[in-house]
């Protein structure tokens, strides 16, 4: 490619000079083609380690000037062709007009802008795609793919110097990370490193420094570990590493594979060695870790945030931290943990005000509220760029007023315009009145328009519960105190007050209010006002496998509460939970979203409680009710890791029973609420709003803490849950004003002596006081690491749940089926990573029962099966794959299962002779063969439509038992549709299990046509033999002795069909071709006898094959060298024919390569061969060379074949799937052709 000229003062320091003229230089880099000795070696690992350009490169062209000393680069080449394009054209076009110059500071001046000239004639013909990377970040990028085969998709985020330890060895080179694979190359003195690891084979990535290795990155697959170190930044390569890895986890959680964000700002000046997809992906992190510690909406994207002070008016203080500005909200957030939090939205916005700087309160910002709160930012650093954006922001935000005015935003002014005095049309608070907000038509049921608990409270006042009614009564005054201090609604000032507060527990009257605000649903509720009726009315009626599951589990909701015991309460959760399944199919409905919901509608209208819901689900509990609860599992992990940490002792012992595992499933699942009574478990709740899921953790180890004794002295599992569940059942809250509701855990665990009764206050503050060091990011952390662990484990489950579901006949052993999943599973991987043009049916749907998990497509499926196949057919293989496709392909959706796949590889790996060549016959009839591949495919349909069924490979619609359901799992809810689909899949998997064993008598007939593609397949598998020359002589004789059986068979079907009333003859012809031939012993003993049996019928065929070897002798003997007898000219003329029709496999015909036949002479040549028998169908064929009426049966084929040694040997050879298996994971991803560099070990 053309350089933008640029110095080099020594230029053969390490160069080579190939070609020379008086102004230009062409070099090769030493070490570079063959030879180099030990300079190459010492150039190749410089080049390397100091990451020089001359590796992707190592051809250049320098232009010089005779008396100057100073050389310009003009252009450089990966390859020789490349290079000398370049070369000849500066010969051609500038060597003439550069010896008119005089002066050579004349001759470089004008060199220069030429090269610039060209450079920026071709960078107008590329279409500028979208974002430039930087030209450094391209070198590597292009080095990144030559060297590893990487294909174009296949982007570079971002590449790092460093160590891979290879033994005690460090290996100094550059470790590549991309999109989907983690790379590393290093080369030094003539060894070579190379690495590929995809990311989504990973199972452990972590940052840990030992006495070994010093601090160091480690990465684990199923079968190698890794450890790199010496890095210039550690803690950014991990970080980026975690995020690549991250995404592909989530990749195979829920598909979503890696895609740009377009939406993210641009930068003015793009950094220069910083990539696009770095920057989205530094990007994305920031916008994650901005929701979660605001709780907003997951469309909310950051802009960017400063630093600055609030005034903070409850204690008259600056407060630093730093102000975070997106879309819809400004937030800011202290630097000291607790300080102050605080969220306004813009929707809530009325005026931001730029006030008078003074020295005590330098650059100040004031923004206006419509609650009348007014927030002072001051200490901003560019202040004016900042009312700008946010001003954007503004105009962009849906005016709510009813007079349409947007917020104003004021310069300094001796007096800012008051705020609008008219009622918004939006609360700005859940405790604003919501009347005019439930959209909500009256159905045929009462919608439940405010919180259950105050339509079934027994209607005493407060009075009258005494002291807990008067603690209500204080609670709900602390609280009111605290509004007036810290603001109501969205807009309040979140310190560690308010979490003293909520741990104290929150009122009943205000539960509904603050858990809105605190989880962030508000938010969500607010700007989609609507959502949820138009939801209801759109799922209402609608059947789904969600809709059955919801049905069942409604009465089991909290059936000890008044609110459920009747049908409002009822109906209220089936909306919000069959709501919430029509807006996520994904999740759909899993079991304890029930129990949760039941308890969300007790304190908020059905709207609030899906919003809620959706909060829950959606941000709070990530992936905790998806098919397989991946979210719970993940944080049973980290409980898991910290009872290690804090409670080695308990932790030991629990592992011992294998409790953890089943109690923290339920409590995490349904936050304690099915394990506490129900007055207690909700003050957790109140914390989980407002802390998240470290509140669960906390109390979850306080709860082990507490009866650490007790259950290091059990003896089994079911002791250790009675120990638990009895503690758990006799938490108290004795300050609750509600009736206390009957637990049903405590009506299952008995004792003698009465159980102590545990405050559940006293429960949170020993929580608190003892695990309360728990921080958000550190749980994210490890979060990340028990993501890899769950869901590698979980991918481990549905591979051996898949090869358990191959049946037992299928010949392949457990290792070699699991081998071959793990290549089909990388295979559908790759068109996710890649195949941007793929079918959205090949998305995989994690719903699924594992094995239709992962499908490929047709085009996949003919890379793995020239990979994998026995029989290799030179260039002919992609024919035959997309024949054995369409074979597989039972429910003609274009894509094949893992089962299909197998069972269409064992065909052709075991079983006997017989097996094998019923696998190949079947490849060669319809639907195999295509309606392209046949011309007469219309009649070939007509013969076999009768039959087709019985050449299938039994139906793999389910597999057998699916043995991989776990409690909580949910199949794919597709909308609308109905219970048969259940007797469906039963009446599948009966007939399934009955299919009978195929018998060769069940295969149909193959015409000419098809028999003629037979033979060309078979040419082909041999081509590549080492009894080549065997080999075409054996199917020589057999396709020529076919032929002849074919005939025969012909002319005993139109002597029958002339004389219908000969019995005898018509006997005679069902025994020979009808039932197929007698066995096949009898037939080999004298086959030419029985060809004999029409009178004139064989001299004929003898003597057409004669008449056309005159005609062309050199085709004959190149077809097979070396073959005796007339009749073998017949059948390698018919394979020309056939071969020059067929446009696919015309290169890979080697065996007639040399002077192919002419078309109209085969068609001659056909006529005579079927022809001169004088039977009348010969001549009455419409149009085309192929004999219509000619057939043979697969036991004539089998019997033919048998007579020929060679071909018997062929065919029950063994091949090891394993070796192949092994080769096509090295090629898995050196499938790029631009690479000329030969890889020499590349482990992946």
């Amino acid at each position: 490619m053309w350089l933008g000229p640029e110095e080099v003062l020594v230029a053969n320091a390490l160069w080579v000079t190939e070609r020379a003229n008086p102004f230009f230089v062409l070099q090769r880099r030493r070490g570079h083609g063959k030879g180099g000795g030990l300079t190459g070696l010492l150039v190749g690992t410089l080049d390397v380690v100091l990451d020089s350009s001359a590796r992707v490169a190592p051809y250049r062209i320098l232009h010089q000037t005779q008396d100057s000393q100073v050389y310009w680069t003009v252009a450089c080449g990966s390859s020789r062709k490349e290079i000398t394009k370049h070369w000849e054209w500066l010969e051609n076009n500038l060597l003439q007009t550069l010896s008119i110059f005089d002066n050579e500071e004349d001759i470089t001046t004008f060199v220069k802008g030429k090269i610039h000239g060209i450079i920026a004639e071709e960078n107008k013909n590329l279409q500028p795609q979208g974002d430039e990377d930087p030209g450094k970040f391209k070198e590597a990028e292009l080095k990144m793919r030559k060297q590893f085969g990487m294909p174009e998709g296949e982007k570079l985020v971002n590449y790092y110097s460093c160590s891979y330890w290879k033994g005690r060895v460090p290996r100094q080179g550059w470790l590549y990370l991309t999109v989907n694979h983690l790379c590393f190359y290093s080369f030094l003195l003539g060894k070579e490193v190379s690495l590929v690891v995809q990311w989504v084979d990973i199972t452990r990535l972590e940052k840990n420094a030992t006495l070994l290795f010093p601090e160091s990155i480690r990465v684990d697959t199923r079968d190698q570990e890794l450890f790199f170190s010496m890095f210039l930044n550690i803690s950014e390569t991990f970080k980026l590493m975690e995020q690549l890895a991250n995404l592909a986890m989530r990749q195979l959680l829920d598909n979503k594979g890696f895609l740009e964000d377009k939406a993210l700002p641009r930068p003015i000046r793009p950094h220069r060695n910083i990539s696009a997809l770095k920057r989205d992906l530094d990007a994305r992190a920031k916008n994650e870790c901005y929701r979660a510690t605001f709780r907003l909406p997951r469309d909310e994207r950051l802009d960017g945030h400063t630093g600055c002070t609030l005034w903070t008016p409850f204690n008259k203080v600056h407060i630093p931290g730093q102000m975070f500005i997106s879309n819809n909200y400004i937030c800011f957030a202290s630097k000291e943990e607790d300080a102050c939090h605080l969220i306004i939205p813009l929707r809530e916005v009325t005026i931001v005000e730029k006030a008078d700087s003074s020295s005590v309160l330098p650059s100040p910002l004031s923004i206006s509220t419509k609650s009348k709160m007014t927030f002072l930012f001051a200490n901003l650093k560019d202040r004016d760029f900042l009312v700008q954006r946010i001003s954007d922001f503004l105009q962009k935000t849906p005016s709510k007023q009813p007079d349409g005015r947007k917020a104003s935003v004021l310069d300094p002014a001796p007096e800012s315009l008051p705020a609008s005095q008219e009622v918004p049309e939006l609360p700005t608070s859940p405790s604003s009145p919501l009347s005019g907000y439930q959209s909500f038509s009256a159905q045929e049921v009462p919608t439940a328009s405010q919180g259950l608990l105050k339509v079934f409270q027994r209607n005493s006042p407060m009075e009258d519960l005494g002291a807990k009614g008067a603690k209500e009564k204080m609670k709900e005054e602390s609280w009111n105190i605290h509004f007036f201090e810290y603001g109501r609604g969205m807009c309040m000032y979140r310190t560690a007050k308010t979490r003293e507060l909520v741990l104290k527990g929150i009122p009943e009257s205000l539960r509904g209010e603050l858990w809105l605000l605190f989880s962030g649903a508000w938010n969500e509720m607010v700007t989609h006002p609507g959502y949820y009726a138009e939801l209801v009315e759109k799922s209402m009626g609608k059947y789904s496998l969600a809709t059955e599951e919801i049905e069942r589990d409604l009465h089991r909701s909290m059936p000890e509460h008044p609110a459920f015991q009747n049908e409002l309460g009822i109906a209220a959760l089936r909306r919000v939970l069959t709501a919430y399944a029509f807006r996520n199919p994904t999740i759909g409905y899993c079991q304890a979203m029930n129990i949760v919901t039941s308890v969300l509608l007790l304190y908020g209208s059905e709207e609030e409680a899906f919003w809620l819901l959706v909060a829950l689900c959606e941000r709070m509990l990530p992936d905790y009710y998806d098919t397989r609860v991946v979210g719970a599992l993940v944080d049973q992990g980290i409980f898991e890791e910290l009872t290690r940490d804090v409670l080695p002792r308990l932790s030991e012992k629990m592992q011992d029973l294998g409790v953890i595992s089943s109690i923290s499933l339920s409590w995490f699942l349904t936050l304690f609420l099915s394990v506490m009574p129900f007055e207690s478990a909700v003050v957790i709740v109140d914390c989980f709003f407002y802390e998240g899921i470290k509140v669960i953790l906390q109390v979850a180890l306080a709860v082990l803490d507490a009866n650490m004794e007790q259950l290091l002295g059990c003896s089994d599992e079911g002791e250790a849950m009675t120990v638990l569940g009895r503690y758990l059942d006799n938490v108290v809250n004795k300050q609750s004003v509600s009736p206390p509701i009957p637990h049903l855990h405590a009506l299952l665990t008995s004792g003698d002596d009465p159980p102590t009764e545990v405050d559940i206050f006293d429960l949170l503050k020993v929580s608190y006081e003892k695990f309360s060091n728990l921080r958000a990011d550190d749980i994210e952390q490890m979060r990340f690491k028990q993501r890899l662990k769950v869901i590698q484990s979980l991918e481990d489950t549905a591979k051996r749940s898949v090869v358990r579901a191959i049946p037992g006949d299928i010949g392949f052993s457990i290792e070699e089926l699991e081998e071959l999943y793990m290549v089909f599973k990388a295979k559908h991987l790759a068109s996710q990573y890649w195949g941007s043009s793929h079918t959205a049916a090949i998305r995989r749907d994690p719903s699924l029962p594992y094995l239709e998990q992962y499908r490929i497509d047709a085009s996949q499926f003919q890379e793995l099966f020239a990979s994998l196949t026995p029989w290799a057919c030179g260039s002919h293989t992609p024919v035959l794959a997309g024949r054995m496709f369409r074979l597989l392909d039972q429910n003609k959706d274009s894509l094949i299962n893992f089962k299909e796949f197998v069972t269409g590889m064992s065909g052709m790996y075991h079983g006997d002779l017989t097996e094998k060549l019923k696998a190949l016959y079947k490849l060669h009839l319809p639907p195999a063969l295509s309606p392209e591949e046949a011309e007469s495919a219309l009649e070939a349909t007509h013969y076999f439509t009768e039959d087709s069924s019985s050449e299938e490979v039994p139906p793999q619609e389910e597999q057998e038992g699916s043995g991989n359901e776990d409690v909580r799992e949910k199949r794919g809810e597709e909308k609308g549709t109905s219970p048969p689909d259940y007797r469906h899949y039963l009446r599948m998997w009966a007939k399934e299990k009955e299919a009978q064993k195929e018998t060769i008598k069940d295969l149909p007939k193959m015409n000419q046509e098809q028999f003629i593609e037979l033979c060309k397949t078979l040419y082909n598998m041999f081509s590549e033999d080492p009894m080549e020359q065997d080999l075409y002589h054996a199917i020589a004789t057999v396709a020529s002795l076919l032929l002849r059986i074919g005939e025969v068979g012909k002319k005993f079907s139109t002597r029958i069909g002339r004389k219908p009333r000969d019995g005898a003859h018509s006997g005679d012809h069902n025994s020979t071709t009808e039932e197929d031939e007698p066995p096949a012993p009898e037939l080999h003993q004298d086959p030419i006898r029985e060809l004999q049996l029409p009178a004139a019928g064989d001299p004929q065929a003898k003597a057409g094959g004669d008449t056309h070897l005159g005609k062309a002798p050199q085709e004959s003997q190149v077809v097979v060298e070396g073959g005796s007898g007339e009749g073998q000219g017949s059948p390698a003329q018919l394979l020309s024919d056939d071969e020059t029709k067929d446009d696919i496999s015309m290169s890979s015909y080697s065996v007639v390569s040399t002077g192919s036949l002419q078309c109209e002479d085969l068609a001659d040549d056909t006529v005579l061969v079927g022809g001169e028998s004088r039977s009348p169908t010969a001549t009455s064929r419409v149009g085309g060379t192929v004999d219509t009426d000619w057939c043979i049966s697969f036991e004539q084929i089998l019997a033919s074949i048998l007579t020929e040694s060679v071909l018997v040997n062929f065919f029950e050879k063994r091949v090891d799937i394993g070796l192949k298996i092994k080769d096509q994971k090295k090629v898995e991803r050196q499938f790029s052709t631009s690479s000329d560099h030969e890889q020499s070990g590349v482990s992946g």
